[in-house]
């Protein structure tokens, strides 16, 4: 398949995008802390704007989900797209659930304050990689419901999402160890640990509090396979390379499979070539997506998979399939 061409949009002027930076959509906690931030790329428009909302990954250890805001907004916001990048509580900071509960709050917050920002609340999507993408897939397949809204920042507004964009989301952390590429060597340098993710120091057990082998029900909480099946999700668009040493593709191959036997909509690109911390690479770099495939789920009918040449015209052919303004 011939390699698909993106003519980029004129960047727009940096007078065009309203930037408000620092936004508290809750009270710091702890006091003098990060995690209830956000920050909002909006560019000047008639029309009320759909907003995407960007998280990235720290393996849950940093409140610093807005890192990398500004080349998300960088290439959407010429498209006509505001971007909000959101913090949320590190580990460290709260465990499991209080994470879910942030970025609810944030989605809360940010649809009571459409107005003000011009947003058009009834077209959000969220994006994320790494644990930021597990923030990702949680927040899409948990939305408005009751038990799981938390007590963060404004109530009232709805939590949900019309679509989601996780890069290698960790989904069930008990399948990680049995699908690591290298027996854990490098995942275990990384965070200085003996036992990959069933170490008690790993990421996934400091979220939780436990050690993951010991609390199977607290893993199945934080699990957002454990969510899908009861009712709609909104659309999936998944991106995960096969070579990744840190949370292995079968992370998102379970996601996408789950998704598909409920009959929900996704896709699924994989990335032969690619390993963790790629996100914006996997859109830009020929050799982090060379032999990209793609698969397809909608409604109970599956697409075999084809060669694809993932771009950020692809994630922005994506969002406007899934977040066009209804007809009236």
């Amino acid at each position: 398949m011939a390699a698909q061409t993106a003519v980029p949009a004129p960047a727009r002027a940096e007078t065009d995008v309203d930037v408000n930076k620092d936004l508290a959509y809750a009270p710091a906690q702890p006091a003098g802390t990060q995690g209830h931030l956000l920050d909002l790329y909006v560019p000047r428009s008639k029309e009320p704007l759909p907003l995407v909302i960007f998280t990235s990954g720290s393996g849950w250890l940093a409140d610093s989900g807005r890192s990398g805001t500004d080349k998300v907004a960088a290439q959407l916001n010429p498209h006509g797209y505001a971007v909000a990048g959101v913090a949320i509580r590190s580990s460290g900071q709260a465990q499991f659930p209080a994470q879910l509960y942030d970025i609810k709050g944030a989605i809360r917050w940010l649809r009571a304050h459409a107005a003000a920002y011009h947003l058009d609340p009834n077209r959000f999507a969220i994006m994320g990689d790494s644990s930021g993408g597990w923030t990702t897939a949680m927040a899409a397949v948990t939305g408005n419901i009751p038990t799981l809204e938390g007590d963060v920042g404004v109530r009232g507004p709805s939590s949900a999402v019309q679509a989601a964009v996780p890069f290698y989301p960790p989904t069930d952390f008990l399948q990680m160890d049995t699908h690591m590429l290298d027996n854990c060597t490098e995942f275990n340098s990384a965070f200085g640990l003996t036992d990959c993710h069933s170490d008690a120091r790993s990421p996934e057990s400091r979220l939780l509090g436990c050690t993951i082998t010991a609390c199977p029900e607290k893993v199945a909480a934080a699990d957002p396979l454990s969510y899908i099946g009861a009712r709609r999700t909104p659309p999936f668009l998944i991106l995960h390379g096969e070579r990744d040493t840190i949370v292995p593709y079968h992370q998102s191959r379970i996601l996408f499979d789950k998704l598909a036997a409920a009959g929900d909509d996704a896709r699924l690109i994989s990335f032969p070539k690619a390993g963790h911390g790629t996100d914006f690479a996997m859109l830009t770099d020929d050799t982090t997506r060379q032999g990209a495939y793609q698969e397809s789920t909608k409604k109970g009918h599956s697409t075999p998979p084809h060669p694809v040449t993932p771009t950020w015209q692809t994630v922005l052919a994506f969002l406007e399939q899934q977040l066009a303004r209804p007809s009236h």
